[in-house]
């Protein structure tokens, strides 16, 4: 079955529910075009639903924005400082609870050590190993949330980058969009793949549906892209992202394969087999190489950014796991519905489509 390339970015998403005060008064705010209400207090979990939602709203006025929600509030100097007192607490639990005690080249040596087996903890080596079709369809809807956007928040590097290191950035990032053909852009690549599974490819459809466990490492792209003074982690963290793609697309590709899903679903994660092998050593070598060559008294940041992303990568894989071992669903709105009919090798609820032929707005 072909599958035709829809616009997943056409429209923005509506607000989502609150889930604590911190997010309701940013929902709140937004909705009524106020300041908020509340000023964040200093307690609280940094890594909980409340403080991670209200953070990845506050983020996404940068990327796509909400529905009804003014343009301009994006720079809205209450919302701003809000943020800032969320991005505070959320840093400072990281900076507590991740290490910083090798140089940068150890740390990415690290990621390429991967456990005899399947040690039980790896996502990607259940979902190849056991995972059925529903688990990787959750991981699909979860993922989206980034994937839909897939290169977004490393671009904000880029001008904060020089000589080499820039050089070198713009040469993957330009891959991740398309290497100039918008048919190719990873994101796009990303919306066939839930369309091949039978998920909703609306941008952000699957914001009430993800843990904060999942909120977490998305925000940590955004917490890290909009700072300058973070411009090393960032790097750190898009140079794990890249070392440990490869070996985690593999298996992915073949659980897919295994669990009958179609041509699309399976390409995505074959394109970034061959394409991330590659992107590893060029940033390895050149962006992380030149970025420490021309600013080396940032490798402590980049140390911070591998291991942060480790970190919250673990934690999302500790909640996936012990649902899916565990018989449940991992998505906050419960399981989710069987695939569309039109669908390859799924059945369901028919795609419903607007004069265009594009899947209609979906919320």
């Amino acid at each position: 079955m072909t599958i035709t390339r829809i616009e997943p970015r056409r429209y923005s998403p509506p607000l989502p529910h609150a889930r604590g005060p911190l997010s309701q008064a940013v929902v709140t705010a937004l909705r009524e075009g106020i300041p908020p209400s509340t000023v964040p207090p200093q307690e609280g979990d940094p890594y909980g639903e409340d403080l991670q939602l209200a953070l990845y709203v506050l983020y996404e006025l940068h990327y796509q924005g909400f529905d009804g929600v003014d343009d301009d509030r994006e720079w809205d100097p209450a919302l701003l400082a809000f943020r800032r007192a969320l991005e505070e607490r959320f840093l400072t639990a990281l900076r507590a609870d991740v290490p910083v005690d090798t140089g940068a080249h150890e740390a990415l040596d690290e990621l390429q050590v991967e456990p005899v087996g399947d040690d039980g903890t790896g996502v990607s080596h259940f979902l190849r190993n056991e995972g059925r079709l529903e688990h990787l369809r959750e991981y699909a809807a979860l993922r989206s949330l980034y994937h839909l956007k897939e290169a977004d928040p490393h671009a904000w590097v880029i001008p904060r980058l020089h000589g080499r290191a820039k050089a070198a950035m713009a040469a993957v990032e330009f891959d991740e969009f398309g290497a100039g053909r918008a048919d190719e852009i990873h994101a796009g690549l990303f919306a066939d793949l839930m369309e091949d599974l039978g998920l909703r490819t609306a941008y952000g459809y699957y914001l009430e549906a993800a843990p904060a466990e999942l909120l977490a490492t998305v925000n940590l792209m955004s917490l890290f892209g909009l700072h300058r003074s973070l411009r090393g982690a960032l790097t750190g963290h898009f140079a794990a992202v890249e070392v440990t793609s490869s070996p985690g697309s593999r298996r992915l590709a073949e659980a897919l394969r295994r669990v009958g899903a179609g041509e699309a679903a399976v390409r995505f994660y074959d394109e970034h087999v061959v394409a991330d092998a590659v992107h590893e050593q060029v940033v390895r070598h050149d962006v992380i190489g030149g970025l420490l060559e021309s600013e080396p008294g940032l490798e402590a940041d980049v140390v911070f950014g591998i291991r942060a992303t480790g970190f919250l990568e673990d934690r999302l894989a500790a909640r996936l796991l012990a649902d899916w071992r565990g018989g449940r669903t991992a998505l906050r709105t419960g399981a989710l519905p069987p695939g569309r009919a039109d669908s390859p090798g799924l059945v369901g609820e028919p795609a419903r489509r607007d004069a265009d032929g594009d899947v209609a707005k979906e919320w």
